[in-house]
This record gives structure tokens, C-alpha cells and sequence, in this order.
């Protein structure tokens, strides 16, 4: 197999408590991300690897491959690395459950810039902000790169400051879907904790404080993640005015 999809699902959640499994429209929020997810044209096999059997039960009932994982783990990540230990792959993409309007197509453009480049270790997604609400709001990371698209940090603040707010538009959101190497991501889970990343708790942090590089695509499709009951709604609204039932 040349790529693996794997879902980390984790069932307690402090700001929306077990969100995973609340309905949208008539379906579990994770539903609608596996199968947003399953219409990737590039993975060769999507796993949902979760740490309760409330969620296994869920995703075997519409149809979801599913490992049940440790419940020790502090970040997806590492659940990831323990779903496909006995997986051969080159690719791996961590696809975030909390994103129930992910696009397929995202997917795809990430598991091909992995693919068309060996070099890379890891790549994510950044999209640009068109609400303005999401300027401010430290739900939303944001990212910066270099002339070669590689990311020079993330943040919850507004990244960057711009002395003239007719530049705004510029500012991109980071998408929270990652793509590894299978190798690189065993590193990634063996690297220590670091002091940025403590500071905004975003775990890509790590990676950068390493001296490893991140390399990020932009997509055109946003894909809003469920971290509030204002988020939830949110998504709410998105599926009524797409007429989703």
C-alpha cells in the first residue's frame, strides 16, 4: 500500500464532551468525516482508531474499518502510530474526526505532494480566512510559510500582525489534517515535548522546534473542526444551507 488514512478518535473531549458521537442531521459527527473521508480516490485503506468502545461500536455500524487503541495517549498522533504499527505503507494521513466537512479532494492533494516528493517528511493544508471572525478567535490556527511553502510557525494569534488592516486578507488558516512518512512519523512521536508547544498546544509545533520541516499545500476548501458548541451549530447551518438530511 502506498497510502493509509487513519481517523484518531477520541472519545472524552473538555471543551464539547463526547462530540463524536453527537448527531448531525440524523448521523454521528464522526460519520460524516469517515465518509466525507472514503470518497478519497488516493488512499488505499481509511481506519478509524479510537479508544472507546462506544465510538467502535458506532463506526462498525456504518461500515468503518476500526482499531481500538490505548487510552494513554496524550495526542493523535500517537494513537496513529500504534493503529498502523503492523501496516506496510509509505504514506500515512492523519485525518482529524472533529472535521465532519473534510473534502476529499484536500486529502488526495496532500497524499500526492508526499507522493510526487520523497524528500518530504511531513506536509499539511492552510486555506485563507475569509470570515473574519476567525482572525481572533484561538480555536482557529494560523499559519505563516517561506517562499517555498514551508511553514515557519503556527499560532492561535493572528498570524502575521499587519500594521495595515487592508492586508488581512492574507492570513491563512491551518488545516488540521497532517500527512507523514511512516518512518518520520515514529520520529514525530519520539521527539520530547517542547516548549512552544506547551505555550500554544499544537502539537506540529514540536516538529519545527526539532528543526524538521513541515512542508503545506493550500487548498481552497475550508473544513471547519467541532471544538465548541458555537462550532457545532456552525457546521449545523453549513449542512441545512447545503441541504444535507
Amino acid at each position: 500500500m502506498d497510502v493509509v488514512g487513519v481517523i484518531p478518535a477520541r472519545y472524552q473531549s473538555k471543551r464539547l464532551p463526547f462530540k463524536l458521537l453527537r448527531k448531525l442531521k440524523g448521523k454521528p459527527l464522526i460519520q460524516w468525516t469517515w465518509e466525507n473521508a472514503s470518497k478519497a480516490r488516493i488512499l488505499d485503506k481509511l481506519i478509524i482508531a479510537c479508544d472507546d468502545t462506544k465510538i467502535e461500536e458506532q463506526a462498525l455500524g456504518f461500515g468503518a474499518e476500526v482499531v481500538l487503541t490505548s487510552t494513554q495517549h496524550s495526542c493523535g498522533t500517537d494513537r496513529i502510530a500504534e493503529a498502523v504499527k503492523e501496516i506496510e505503507t509509505k504514506i500515512i494521513i492523519n485525518i482529524q474526526a472533529d472535521e465532519p466537512l473534510i473534502c476529499a479532494s484536500t486529502i488526495d492533494s496532500l497524499a500526492q505532494e508526499m507522493l510526487n516528493n520523497p524528500t518530504l517528511d511531513m506536509a499539511t493544508v492552510r486555506v485563507r480566512i475569509s470570515d473574519e471572525e476567525d482572525l481572533n478567535n484561538p480555536n482557529t490556527v494560523k499559519v505563516v510559510c517561506d517562499k517555498d511553502g514551508f511553514a515557519l510557525y503556527f499560532s492561535r494569534s493572528t498570524i502575521p500582525c499587519y500594521r495595515q488592516k487592508d492586508n488581512a486578507s492574507l492570513t491563512y488558516k491551518h488545516l488540521g489534517i497532517y500527512a507523514y512518512t511512516k518512518s518520520f512519523l515514529y520520529t514525530f512521536g519520539n521527539l520530547p515535548f517542547s516548549y512552544l508547544e506547551k505555550a500554544e498546544k499544537l502539537e506540529q509545533l514540536r516538529v519545527l522546534e526539532a528543526g524538521y520541516k513541515i512542508k503545506v499545500i493550500e487548498t481552497e476548501f475550508d473544513s471547519p473542526g467541532v471544538d465548541t458548541e458555537e462550532d457545532f451549530c456552525k457546521v449545523e447551518r453549513i449542512l441545512a444551507e447545503k441541504g444535507c438530511v
